[in-house]
């Protein structure tokens, strides 16, 4: 497979809506696997309220398109301050999501968004990319590793029932 390159630019507002819809459909599907549908949306709509309070003008934050060297949009990622950080006092940036659209998976444009939200980062003399992702999300697991990443923390959880 060709090494895949992208460039990565600021959102319109109407790709800022899509983006943030289908960000939080994937969020409300996941988490609704361990709370109701409703707790989960309204968990997702609590989240993105709280850190993005101006939506794409939110200081601090990149919300991004990337797109191929065809010019064709190839994904979208949120990148902004850690949130695990005092604000101003971290070194450490935070990838609050990443996504490839569906036409152009499993062709290494997973790698290249995620290659290029790291040197964003750099250029803002971050030192560090850090990220949650969900244990089932195999495929994204994968991704990670092979881009360098190592578990920093681990959250399990198991289902008991009486």
């Amino acid at each position: 497979m060709d090494e895949r390159t992208v460039t990565l630019r600021q959102m319109t507002p109407a790709e800022y809506q899509a983006a943030t819809e289908t960000r939080e459909a994937e969020t409300v599907r996941e988490l609704a696997k361990l709370m109701p549908e409703e707790l989960a949306l309204e968990r997702t709509r609590q989240g993105t309220a709280r850190f993005l309070p101006d939506g794409l003008a939110t200081a601090g934050h990149h919300l991004v398109v990337a797109e191929n060297a065809s010019g064709e949009t190839v994904g979208t990622a949120w990148i902004g301050p850690d949130p695990r950080a005092e604000a101003g006092t971290s070194t450490s940036a935070w990838l609050y999501h990443i996504h490839v659209l569906p036409p152009f998976r499993r062709q290494g444009y997973g790698t290249a968004v995620l290659a290029a939200a790291e040197r964003l980062v750099a250029r803002e003399d971050m030192t560090a990319l850090a990220l949650n992702v969900f244990g089932g999300n195999e495929a994204a697991i994968a991704l990670y590793r092979r881009s360098g990443y190592g578990v920093s923390s681990m959250y399990l959880s198991k289902e008991v029932r009486a």
